[in-house]
């Protein structure tokens, strides 16, 4: 971009209230407030904050550039007779007030809603993420509690299998397009202003696809089922997403591909629970193991069963910790939580029946004291 003679006479640090070390976020969030309150959807009519907001996007449309910023404050350094070679407005030499469209259009689209058409010059001429994807998986209770790598089977956009990507017909390339000279954009100066559009003959491109690929049409993408293997983490939760970088849809124009996000669902276990990383079970009891105390064994998720050491006069529905046996995660192990439950037969023999009575005799207080 060439110095502008305004870069001189105009303190864009000074317009957007900020120090001339300010770092760039500071200088983004400045901009977004002063750009809030002069914009002339929230002024209609009133001429001075127009011209408010048009100095203030000015002063972001180079100090928002880390290009621009660099040359403005050399030429700021050297000087009026440091950076032009002569000239005045519109002359040899002259400024060019040139109105950006990457990163101003961005930020206004957010604050009030207005997108650009096209993505903006820049965006279509410069290589362009690919979007990201979304899947869901269906996963046992003991793989989302272990971890494991699976496949999953998409059916998306992918890099064309024919061409790799570049639209043209194998043993054809994409030429430079004629009209924009590869820049992907067309520049129309209209006296103080200089606007940028991307170019209608290559869309934005700079390459011109004269021979197509058969497969996906000039595209560089097609539509077909492709597999991905995925690492689900230990732990993972019901509903939890995993972002799996880069396994998204191809990028274009030599841009990066997106990302895949995988909802993860988890089927519940039958005997199994779980709380953060540890895992839950309930295990039932006698009373005689409850009243007296008892060591009793206790299924795991992995496999051989753990004793749990009840001491007598335990309760019913009481938790007891197993250290250790939860879910194993590179931050650690969570533990095994057991609920004991007394189980109450449902019929008696008669010798059951008869030692029930005699300890229903030598019961002298009743559990239900202090109730009244």
């Amino acid at each position: 971009m060439a110095a502008q003679r305004e870069w001189y006479e105009k303190d864009y640090y000074k317009v957007l209230g900020v120090s001339d070390d300010a770092p760039a976020k500071d200088i983004t969030k400045a901009y977004r407030k002063l750009a809030r309150e002069s914009h002339p959807d929230t002024h209609p009519g009133d001429a001075a904050a127009e011209e408010r907001f048009k100095e203030v996007s000015a002063a972001y449309d180079v100090l928002g550039d880390d290009e621009k910023r660099k040359e403005y404050d050399e030429v700021r350094r050297l000087g009026p007779l440091g950076g032009f070679p002569g000239g005045g407005p519109g002359g040899p030499g002259g400024f060019n007030f040139n109105v950006g469209s990457e990163g101003l259009g961005d930020i206004l689209g957010q604050m009030f809603g207005r997108g650009r058409r096209g993505g903006g010059a820049s965006a279509a001429a410069g290589p362009q993420r690919g979007a990201d994807l979304e899947a869901t998986l269906t996963l046992d209770f003991a793989d989302a509690v272990k971890g494991i790598t699976t496949t999953l089977h998409l059916t998306s956009d992918a890099q064309c299998s024919t061409c790799h990507g570049s639209g043209a017909k194998p043993g054809t390339h994409p030429v430079v397009c004629s009209q924009c000279g590869g820049r992907g954009v067309i520049d129309d100066n209209q006296g103080l202003f200089s606007f940028s559009t991307p170019c209608r003959v290559c869309g934005g491109r700079g390459v011109v696809v004269t021979d197509p690929c058969p497969t996906c049409r000039g595209t560089g993408t097609e539509r077909r089922p492709r597999e991905v293997q995925a690492r689900i983490p230990a732990g993972v939760a019901d509903g939890q997403r995993i972002r799996l970088k880069g396994r998204g849809a191809p990028g274009r124009n030599g841009g990066p591909p997106g990302d895949l996000y995988v909802e993860c669902h988890v089927k519940p276990h039958h005997l199994f629970g779980r709380d953060g990383h540890n895992l839950t079970v309930r295990v039932p009891i006698t009373f005689a193991e409850a009243a007296l105390g008892a060591d009793i064994d206790v299924p795991t998720l992995d496999g051989p069963r753990v004793m749990l050491r009840l001491r007598p006069g335990t309760q019913s529905g009481s938790r007891h910790r197993v250290k250790g046996k939860g879910i194993a995660t590179k931050h650690g192990s969570g533990d095994l939580i057991v609920t004991v439950d007394v189980a109450v037969p449902k019929h008696l023999d008669e010798q059951q029946r008869a030692a029930v009575e005699a300890l229903a005799a030598a019961t002298t207080v009743s559990p239900r004291t202090g109730l009244d």
